[in-house]
């Protein structure tokens, strides 16, 4: 039988504690503040370790006053903030599972995953507090607001921290619309996010003298466990409230910025913006990228600018990035175009996850390392969730006998490194969002003049890619109609970006065939 000290409970709020032993007056966040709505100019908020603890467990004490016991839900609508942060660590010190929302998405998907989590507490930033107000109204959840009475609260409560009794139990629900078209709730555990931040912490190399920017959404699988894997560092949080490539550069001049993730999108607007051609930067910046491979020209813009880019690969299911493109040094003497095609590709399992699979999607059996034979992606371990919630036939659906499907078809280098080849065959990444197609046309097919509808991907060169819808109608209607119908029901940036009117093509059995029209835009594009 083991002594007693041979082992405690992992969770990610244990980081924050250690810096505030370690760190206490060290500068923990910058926060640039939010702007009011008498067009004030933002307030700038900077908070200590000890600061940062202490807002913490103060939150945690706010959270249960306002009716969330332990294994209740809390669910947050904020940008990327010292209340993000706070409630990264506070929702979690109350017992508490934390229910990031997604900022981009409409009031009825929003009151959708409320009700879906029953989330009985939400909290809010002040540039949401509009959409948040409603989506309480319509839940019934008790809202709280940064600003005034936020402020009041932490300072009156009593701090509080309710001890983890099970590792393995669940932290947060992060919501993903997945291929089915409805989002899912991806149930996080302790454990699971203890070991992603620290993955992620040495994959980047972070350390006491980082300074990280969030570009990166923290609703977006907790902002890839980044809330705890700068915090286990000691490192500064820089937050960034909205994604403005003037205000990226104006802090990686000033703040000292070391590093940051991004969607290539992103990268795209950093490397373009008239301000990057301005003074150099005096230091080398890592980042981390994901969602699609980063072009070879933008990857060598990204490095003029002194930028070094990290391709990343992963999904909501698996805490953020489980596979990393881990860099070997000799490689950095090869030619451009072939330090390029090893960039492309999505590399190896990270250094906590289980080692990853490329299986035949007939036999089952793991495909030959050739850099040829295609197969299906498959992975298990600790960065992996426990399942979706309240959802067992999705959580089903997904498992290959003890390793999950993600859909995903890549192949295997001779190397052991992965390359993906295609994804998951109607869901659009554009932006590094998903876009399940069918809840696209499941609108489109709601509008009186449609018959049917067809949502594919087209390659672009800012979004990776874009909604096209391909639509039969049964009598005239303009395309801007269409668009303004979906933005109706959905988040804007779901809305195609273009209609095709016609006849759609199909199968001997009446099947539409997707594959066909992607085909033709690739084609086109």
């Amino acid at each position: 039988m083991p002594a007693p000290f041979t082992f405690a409970e992992l969770t990610p709020t244990a980081f924050l504690d250690r810096s505030e032993h370690a760190f206490a007056e060290r500068t923990a966040i910058v926060d640039p503040g939010a702007s009011s709505a008498t067009g004030e100019s933002p307030v700038e908020r900077r908070f200590t370790y000890r600061q940062f603890a202490e807002r913490s467990r103060r939150l945690a004490g706010v959270v249960g006053a306002l009716g969330a016991n332990p294994g209740d839900r809390v669910a947050v609508l904020a940008t990327n903030s010292h209340v993000m942060l706070e409630a990264h660590h506070g929702v979690p010190y109350a017992g508490a599972v934390l229910v990031p929302l997604n900022t981009r998405l409409s009031a009825d998907e929003l009151i959708h995953i409320v009700e879906h989590s029953g989330a009985r507490v939400m909290l809010a930033t002040t540039e949401l507090a509009e959409l948040a107000t409603v989506v309480a109204e319509r839940t019934g959840a008790t809202l709280l607001v940064e600003g005034a009475e936020y402020e009041d609260r932490l300072a009156s409560a009593a701090p509080s921290v309710v001890p983890v009794a099970d590792e393995r139990g669940l932290l947060a629900i992060n919501y993903t619309s997945g291929t089915t078209g409805r989002p899912k709730g991806v149930m996080y555990h302790h454990r699971g996010a203890y070991l992603q931040a620290l993955a992620m912490a040495f994959h980047v190399r972070l350390a006491p003298e980082s300074r990280y920017l969030w570009t990166l959404p923290m609703f977006h699988c907790d902002g890839w466990c980044f809330p705890w894997a700068v915090t286990a560092a000691g490192g500064t949080h820089v937050c960034l409230r909205a994604i403005d490539a003037e205000e990226i550069w104006r802090l990686l001049r000033t703040e000292g910025v070391t590093h940051f993730c991004a969607a290539p999108t992103v990268l795209t607007m950093i490397a373009g913006a008239p301000t990057a051609d301005g003074p150099a930067l005096d230091h080398r910046v890592t980042v981390a990228t994901g969602g699609a491979p980063p072009s070879p020209t933008l990857l060598s813009r990204m490095s003029d600018l002194g930028m070094d880019v990290t391709h990343l690969y992963g999904l909501t299911e698996t805490y953020g990035p489980a596979v990393v493109n881990d860099w070997h040094p000799e490689w950095d003497e090869l030619s451009g175009e072939e330090r390029a095609r090893l960039q492309a590709r999505q590399g190896v399992g990270n250094v906590v996850a289980a080692r990853l699979r490329v299986v035949d999607e007939t036999t089952g059996h793991d495909v030959p390392a050739d850099g040829e034979s295609m197969g299906e992606l498959v992975l298990r371990g600790n960065d992996v969730m426990l399942g979706y919630y309240r959802d067992p036939a999705a959580t089903a659906e997904v498992d290959a006998v003890g390793w999950f499907r993600t859909g995903d078809l890549g192949v295997v280098h001779p190397d052991g490194y992965v390359e993906i080849r295609d994804r998951s065959k109607d869901v659009i990444i554009s932006g590094g969002e998903n876009i399940a197609s069918v809840e696209v046309e499941r609108v489109l097919d709601s509008h009186p003049a449609v018959i049917e509808s067809a949502v594919v991907g087209a390659p672009d060169e800012r979004w990776g890619e874009i909604p096209v819808a391909y639509v039969s109608v049964r009598e005239e209607v303009e395309p801007d109609a269409l668009v303004e119908h979906v933005r109706t029901h959905l988040a804007r940036y779901k809305a195609p970006k273009r209609v095709v009117f016609g006849e759609l093509p199909k199968t001997s059995t009446g099947k539409i065939q997707k594959n066909v029209l992607r085909d033709q835009e690739r084609s086109a594009g």
